[in-house]
Order: structure tokens, then sequence, then C-alpha cells
């Protein structure tokens, strides 16, 4: 294999190491949320709580496509497998094209997919107050830790609450959860559209040295093919 197939197949490696990841993470804290004994009667007919359900459910479905994307990824790379790599970047061409449309979706209807956000934060927030259950205590700090906010109590709730960022005794500049979700999604939309489209670029990337790695791995199989003439063949036809 050439310098070239050699280099797609480090980075179709690293890129699927770090979609397995975290596809993997995605996966385990959907299905601790979906399988909690304070959060599994979220999961029952009730509209009051349908953003919690899609939001988990979001999880878990993006968590198993990442995992067995990286599988059939890795299959492919490391073992020199044609169909896998060609169904790898089949798999990669779809989800780029489904992440520019939701990224545009998303920039369009921003001001609702951050009102559908907050109202996630808010179920899980106010679950967290009622029955203290642990395995909400992840997602609440992945919330305020991206977003530097707390709560929805504002500038009092990194007294009280042990999800929220450190902040210092004289920092009171925290900001409401929901009021941040709001701000990030009406103000910044652009630059959320920005970060849908860099990631289909970095999978169209990668669907391009799967598809590199293919034809190296073709031109090396077709030359190991090819027969080998001896010595005493060519003496006899002198």
């Amino acid at each position: 294999m050439d310098d070239c197939g050699r280099l797609s197949k480090c980075f179709v490696v690293l890129f699927n190491i770090v979609i397995g990841i975290g596809g993997a993470a995605m996966l385990g804290l959907g299905l601790w949320l979906r399988f909690s004994s304070e959060t599994r009667g979220f999961f029952d007919i009730n509209l009051n709580t349908q953003q919690f359900v899609i939001g988990v459910t979001v999880l878990i479905v993006l968590g198993i496509i990442l995992l067995l994307l990286a599988g059939v990824g890795h299959c492919g790379a490391c073992n020199g497998n044609k169909a896998a790599l060609t169904v790898y970047s089949a798999l990669l061409g779809v989800m780029a094209g489904v992440m520019i449309a939701a990224g545009v979706l998303a920039y369009m209807n921003s001001n609702e997919v951050g009102k559908q956000l907050a109202e996630f934060y808010m179920t899980i927030y106010m679950q967290y107050l009622n029955k203290g259950d642990p395995s909400l205590v992840i997602t609440l700090k992945l919330f305020h830790n991206l977003l530097d906010c707390c709560g929805i109590g504002g500038s009092l709730e990194p007294l009280i609450r042990d999800t929220c960022p450190k902040k210092s005794i004289f920092d009171f500049s925290t900001s409401s959860c929901p009021k941040a979700i709001a701000v990030l999604f009406s103000t910044n939309s652009s630059l959320l559209l920005g970060c849908f489209v860099g990631a289909a670029i970095v999978m169209v990337f990668s669907c391009f040295c799967a598809c590199l790695l293919s034809a190296a791995i073709s031109f090396r199989n077709a030359y190991l093919r090819l027969p080998t003439t001896s010595p005493a063949h060519y003496g006899s036809l002198s």
C-alpha cells in the first residue's frame, strides 16, 4: 500500500475512534436516562414531558448509529474489507447530507429549537429538584458547563446547586439556563449552522479517505495477483 493509502487509513481509524467514543457516551447517557427508576415514568403518555422523551430517544438512536458506523469503518480500514468500506462511505455520505439538512432546519427555526431545548432542560431540572436522581446530574452538568449557566434562578443558583459551574464567592454573573439557551439560538444561529456544516465537511473528508483506501486496497490486490516470471523463463526466451 502506498503512502496515500496508509495516511487515509490512519485518518479513518482516528475518525472512527472519535465517533465511537462519542456514540458510546450518547448511548450510555440515553439508556441511563431512559431506564432510570426516577425518569422511567416520563415515557408514559404525557404531553408535558414530550421534549424529554424526544431528547432521550435522539441520544439513544444517534449513539447506536455512531457505534455501528465506527464498527463498520474500523472493520473496513483494519481488515482491508472493500465491502465494509463501501458501506461505510455510503453511510457517511447519507449522514453528511442529514447533518447539513438538520443545520439548515435548525438555522431557519432557531427560536423554536431553542424553546424545545429549554423545555427539555426545565424537565430535567425540575425532576432533579423533586427526586434528586443522580442520573440527571451528568446531563445538568453538561448544560451548565457548556453554557456557563445554572438552573432557573440566576445568580443565586451556584450557591445552592452542586451541579453549577464553579465560581468564586464574589462572582454573581451566572445566568439562568433557559435564558442562556434562548440567547444561544437567537444570536448564534449562524454559528450553529457552521457547526453542522463543519461536521458534515469532516464526514465528507472521511468518506473521501475511505474511497482512497479502498482504491489502494484494490491496487494492492491487483498487484499481488500479477503472475511472476522466473529467471529461467527469461533464459529460454533468449
